[in-house]
């Protein structure tokens, strides 16, 4: 089971989610996307919640409302955390999550621990808690299937730029060769006109005189 909330609607048309037990988390870990950022309550025990992004967007895209009902709802999930103040909360691109056989179940590493963000949740804001309660939908999801069509949509994405890539090249390509040919077109007309010149002056006679012999 995994529960999707909407974020506070000025903050754009985010979805955050997390999964209802340890093994879901594990399916969160196995099959995220790159557009997820996790979110954690920092050296406790906590839900393992997700901020999916906007295609082009990274974790310096986060706004401050957003980044609060990101940080609330994970608090609010912690028993631990949920009793104190001055929280630590950690997030992170799920592409930074790392995993190892060694590990228990919903346990993650870092691949970078430099790519780690910390906000500080002072204390619960019910207020939030219950907005985005309203919001919640429960789903059991394809996650192996909705990775797979995000792949290969990604895939495809990729090859159109590719192909548009090419496109644009053999079109600079064509234009150069269109400009080299107007180029050396201009240069014979030049030295034709200056070798009919110098046949003129090479006769000895001006175009005056050629006028006079033919009158």
């Amino acid at each position: 089971m995994v529960f999707y909330y909407k974020a506070r609607p000025d903050a754009g048309d985010y979805t955050i989610y997390m999964g209802a037990d340890k093994n879901e988390n594990e399916e969160l870990i196995k099959y995220g996307l790159p557009e997820d950022v996790w979110f954690h309550v920092d050296k406790v025990s906590s839900a393992h919640v997700y901020l999916r992004l906007k295609k082009g967007e990274s974790i310096d895209s986060i706004g401050d409302g957003l980044l609060e009902d990101c940080a609330q709802l994970v608090k609010a999930h912690s028993i631990q955390g949920n009793k104190m103040n001055n929280v630590e909360v950690v997030y992170t691109p799920w592409s930074n999550l790392k995993k190892s056989p060694s590990m228990d179940v919903g346990q993650v590493g870092f691949h970078n621990p430099r790519m780690v963000r910390v906000v500080i949740v002072e204390k619960r804001v019910n207020e939030i808690i219950n907005r985005l309660n309203k919001t919640k939908v429960d789903r059991r999801p394809d996650l192996k299937a909705e990775k797979d069509a995000s792949n290969a949509a990604e895939k495809a994405e990729r090859k159109m730029q590719l192909k548009e890539k090419r496109r644009r090249e053999e079109m600079e390509r064509l234009e150069k060769e269109r400009q080299a040919e107007i180029r050396s077109y201009k240069g014979l007309m030049v030295a034709e006109k200056m070798t009919s010149n110098r046949q003129i002056a090479s006769a000895g006679k001006s175009m005056q005189e050629m006028e006079d012999d033919f009158v």
